[in-house]
């Protein structure tokens, strides 16, 4: 009994010298991973739940719904970017839960790597579709380039090899929508790395 008094003494003392920090988030739900199986190879997302946390929530979900399993890369212009998330491999859309706002100002930036939310002319509509940008593309940042800007809410912290891969493939005029790869790369799953 005696141990646990002195330990909880010195933590508190610990804590009130700044010398232990007890964090709100653990690094694991602050920036959790998930890991992307596509037809052309996987990659890791490393996302930021501290800056996005209505954004990472609602991807999550998705995974956890295996909302993405299935789905494909729809649109892909290398120089820019590459969106996914809500087209099956025939171009039907998938339905997705209701809308959520917009963390734009978040402090991330569309740059070469970074992983961020679609959307409309709405600010608030993103739901499930997202994209990689393949380049920096400062254009997409809040304010710009209407205002409000993308929201960005993680990175690719392993395997932008096979991201490279799908900004490469032959894309076209296909189902009615231009950019999209003439063979589908399809997401095959997106898992929570524990």
């Amino acid at each position: 009994m005696r141990h646990f008094q002195l330990l909880r003494r010195a933590t508190a003392a610990a804590c009130a010298l700044g010398l232990l920090a007890l964090p709100t988030l653990s690094s694991a739900q602050a920036q959790p991973s998930v890991l992307v199986k596509t037809s052309v190879g996987e990659f890791t997302l490393t996302l930021n739940a501290e800056k996005a946390p209505i954004t990472v929530k609602n991807f999550l979900q998705y995974v956890a719904d295996k909302h993405y399993d299935g789905t494909i890369f729809h649109r892909v212009i290398d120089g820019f970017m590459v969106q996914g998330g809500g087209f099956t491999t025939s171009m039907q859309e998938k339905s997705t839960r209701a809308p959520i706002a917009l963390e734009a100002s978040n402090g991330l930036k569309n740059v070469r790597g970074s992983i961020a939310m679609a959307r409309t002319m709405n600010p608030d509509s993103a739901t499930a579709q997202f994209f990689i940008n393949v380049v920096d593309n400062p254009n997409l940042n809040a304010p710009s380039p209407d205002g409000h800007g993308y929201t960005v809410f993680g990175t690719v912290s392993k395997g932008m090899e096979t991201v490279d891969k799908i900004r490469k493939v032959p894309t076209g005029f296909k189902f009615g929508y231009s950019d999209v790869p003439l063979t589908p790369v399809t997401i095959q799953s997106i898992t929570l790395l524990k």
